[in-house]
Parts: C-alpha cells; structure tokens; sequence
C-alpha cells in the first residue's frame, strides 16, 4: 500500500499482545483492503492515537517485514509517557490508528550488509533489528547474522521466543543473549565493552554493524568500534531518539519574544530559547510532532517572518529551506517570528 507524501491513512488494531510484563506488541491492518504494505526493513512510522479527544503523534520502529497484509509495532512502556502507557494499557483490538508515512535512513536497503553481518540492540531497539533481520532470512539466505541483545534479564527479553527459535530454524542466523541479571540461566551476564564483543563475535571487524538501542548504550558501541580500529563505513546505527525540550536551552534571561500563527489566530508571548514546537503546542496549534528529535520531519513548518536557530534538517530539501521552511521540533526561538504549517 502507497503512502501519500506528508499525508496519512486510518488502520485498525487487530491484534495485540504483551511480549514481556512492560512492552506490548499490536498489529494494524486496513480496513476492506487486502493490500500489503511497502517500506524498507528497518524503517520507522508516526502513529496518531486519539487520547482524551486530543491527538497524539509518536514515532515507532515497524518490526515487521514489507509486502505483509499488516503492519507490526512493539512499544515499551515509559514512566510517565503519556502515548506509550495508552499504547500498554488502553490501546484495544478494534481501535483506529492515523499511520504516516514509513521513514527513517538507518534500513537494510540504503545500508546495504556485507555477506556476513552484526547485528547488536538493547531494550525496545530490538524492533527495527528484527525487521532487517526477518526480511533477510526470507529473501537472501546468503548472509551470514550474528545477533547480539542486551537486556536486564531474561523476562525482559523482548521477542525471546521468537529469537530463540529463529536460532534453532535457521543455520545463518546465531542468537547472543547477555544480560544484566543471568541468574537462572546460561547468558552471559554484563554491559557492553570490547571483551565481551569478541567473546561473543570474534569477527565482528569482518562485518557490516546495525546497531539500536538506548542512546547511552549506542554511544558505547560506537566509541568502542570506532577506538578498535572497525571500518566505520560499515557502522550503520538508528538516530530517532525523543529529546528533552530543555536541552541545549538558549538562556532564557535573554527575554521574550512573540509567536505567531496567522492562520489559526494565535500569538502568544514565550522565552527566547523555547523550542518552537512547544510554543506552537502552546497555543493549540495542530502541529504533527511524532519522533520529536528532528528525523521524522512531522513537525516541518514555515518561518514566514523572523529567524529560527534549527539543530536537524533532515527531510528537508534545499528549496524548502530556501523557503523558509524548518522543523519545529529542533528550532529555538531567538526572536519574534510568524510561522506557517504550509
């Protein structure tokens, strides 16, 4: 099924389960359309879910394989995380869901693998993995998968089932579980350093790496690659990471300035240094904001009049920079400005 650029479709949850205590996984499928949907392994999507009569956008990685009949998600539950604690407890079989566009660089059709591969996740960062990885096993029997998780512990493991039979169906496809609490079992037990790399892959500088997982824990992958010598052209990792608005926050004793929304009637004064994005949300706004780091381009808008400060471009193309275009989600407001959503 083709996706209308910056537009979306309505499917429908039709199935839903918990793969551990605090992480479910769903299915989406259309309504009265036996169409399979297209994207590339690895790819991710912003669902709108409807909450309290108010919209919600997040971005989630598909972890499901393309040319299915349904599209498959798993989401972990975050504390205090408004969409991911409706996704866990009040998301049911039946409800409608607005799905974007399919995005996202870090997939196995523009990153292409090497005849053997490494594969290395922690936590929900499990779930583009599997994608890559399902994709492979079904059309290419050539490459060689080593899969390397990181978890507290083994009730933590999300997809362990499926993992471990994978392992068991598959002579190219090698499981590494290590995690933090092994007591009970035969994993190893740790963090992730350089030993237990070779340990677990002793020809890991022979591979293409795909990495995704806790921001901290792939920054610890990457150094450590990078400091032993890996070929980081074939470093591949996942970038769409939610970030704080108070980050990298211009002083906010620097005063303030006036935001204004013409075609919605807003205007409202806020702190030189705010995330454009919150002012916009401040003043009821219907912005589309889903990752929230600067990598879905949901939240791309207009600076008509005035100047931004942007952290992130991406999906942007020259002419709509050239335009005025920015993302509100990665744009400080140093000034007053005007903006637009088209």
């Amino acid at each position: 099924m083709p996706w209308a650029s910056n537009t979306s479709i309505s499917l429908i949850c039709s199935k839903k389960w918990f793969e551990t205590p605090d992480a479910v996984s769903f299915e989406l499928e259309a309504i009265n359309d036996d169409n399979s949907f297209d994207f590339k392994p690895g790819q991710f999507t912003s669902l709108g879910f409807s909450i309290d009569a108010e919209k919600h956008y997040r971005a989630y990685s598909i972890s499901s394989t393309p040319n299915q009949s349904k599209l498959q998600f798993t989401v972990k539950r975050v504390p205090g995380g408004l969409v991911s604690n409706h996704i866990v407890e009040d998301l049911s079989v039946g409800d409608a869901l607005e799905v974007m566009e399919p995005m996202g660089a870090f997939n196995s059709v523009e990153c292409l693998p090497k005849s053997k591969v490494l594969m290395i996740s922690a936590g929900c960062g499990v779930t583009p993995i599997m994608s890559m990885v399902g994709d492979w096993l079904e059309s290419r029997k050539d490459i060689d998968i080593e899969f390397l998780h990181f978890a507290k512990e083994k009730q933590q493991v999300i997809y362990f089932d499926k993992l471990e039979g994978l392992d068991e169906q598959h002579a190219n496809f090698n499981l590494k579980l290590v995690l933090e609490n092994n007591v009970g079992t035969d994993y190893p037990q740790g963090l992730f350093d350089i030993d237990k790399l070779n340990a677990a892959c002793p020809d890991f500088l022979e591979r293409t790496v795909y990495l995704c997982g806790p921001v901290g824990f792939m920054e610890v992958v990457r150094i450590s690659l990078d400091e032993c010598g890996f070929d980081m052209d074939q470093f591949h990792q996942e970038s769409f990471t939610p970030t704080s608005a108070n980050d990298d926050k211009l002083d906010s004793n620097m005063g303030l300035a006036t935001v204004s929304v013409a075609d919605f009637g807003v205007e409202l004064q806020v702190d030189k240094g705010s995330l454009l994005l919150d002012a916009l949300e401040q003043g009821g706004v219907p912005v589309i904001a889903a990752c929230r780091s600067g990598i879905c381009g949901s939240c791309k808008c207009r600076v008509k009049v005035g100047q931004v400060e942007s952290t992130s471009y991406e999906t942007l193309s020259e002419q709509d920079r050239a335009e005025g275009f920015v993302l509100a989600c990665s744009s400080k407001v140093t000034g007053d400005v005007e903006v637009g959503l088209n």
